[in-house]
């Protein structure tokens, strides 16, 4: 049976965000421990954290900034979600943002059922959450969109089929997706285990190997340039 990363990379023309922006008005973004201007952006505060994006977005001349696979990061640090006594800190991002203005469209990646749903509250968390379910070539996997409106959760229902490309959500704000600049977090999802309506996005970094062999890099998927 062939692996899930190769059957991955085979698929084409996939698009998790607003078809009709082109990934030629894609950016890569670093918001990373090395970048030096991020560090000293003021995160807790969602309006700064919007602006710096916004601006970013301006000079480059794109409309939609990328990036965070396997990126280590100070970004949590303002929350205890990531950060609780006795456990190692989580600071290493396993899925790929795509930031943009709130309300614009989610896609979904393949066809897929709805696995769960779920209003994930708290400072630095996903706020409404979607995963879907996948099946191709015998391989049972999931993907996971997280920082959504609040209206994208409020009719759905679990089973619901959607084809790829087909909207399942919109971008939400930073006052319901846990305090951010407006963004999607798109992860590949292996095992889900017991999860339901969400699962780590980010992981200490003595967990690492396991997270990056459960949630491979989306972009295998997406084909980003």
């Amino acid at each position: 049976m062939k692996m899930l990363e190769t059957i991955l990379e085979n698929i084409q023309n996939v698009k998790v965000i607003d078809e009709t922006i082109d990934y030629d008005k894609y950016i890569s973004l670093d918001l990373s421990v090395s970048n030096a201007f991020f560090s000293q952006l003021e995160i807790d505060n969602s309006n700064d954290f919007e602006e710096y994006i916004e601006k970013y977005l301006t000079e480059k001349h794109a409309k939609v900034a990328f990036g965070g696979y396997n990126e280590v990061r100070n970004l949590y640090k303002r929350s205890t979600v990531f950060n609780v006594q006795k456990t190692d800190e989580r600071n290493v991002h396993i899925g790929l943002d795509l930031w943009i203005k709130a309300g614009t469209s989610v896609l979904a990646a393949l066809d897929g059922v709805v696995h769960s749903f779920k209003y994930n509250i708290g400072l630095g968390d996903y706020g409404p959450t979607i995963i879907l379910e996948h099946k191709i070539e015998n391989h049972v996997f999931y993907t996971l969109y997280g920082h959504l409106s609040l209206d994208s959760i409020s009719k759905i229902q679990k089973g619901d089929i959607y084809k790829k490309g087909q909207q399942i959500a919109t971008l939400g704000t930073a006052l319901v997706n846990g305090d951010y600049s407006p963004h999607l977090h798109f992860q590949i999802i292996k095992n889900l285990s017991n999860n339901f309506g969400d699962y780590p996005g980010v992981c200490s970094k003595n967990d690492l190997p396991y997270y990056l062999e459960n949630c491979p890099d989306p972009n295998i998927l997406l084909k980003i340039k």
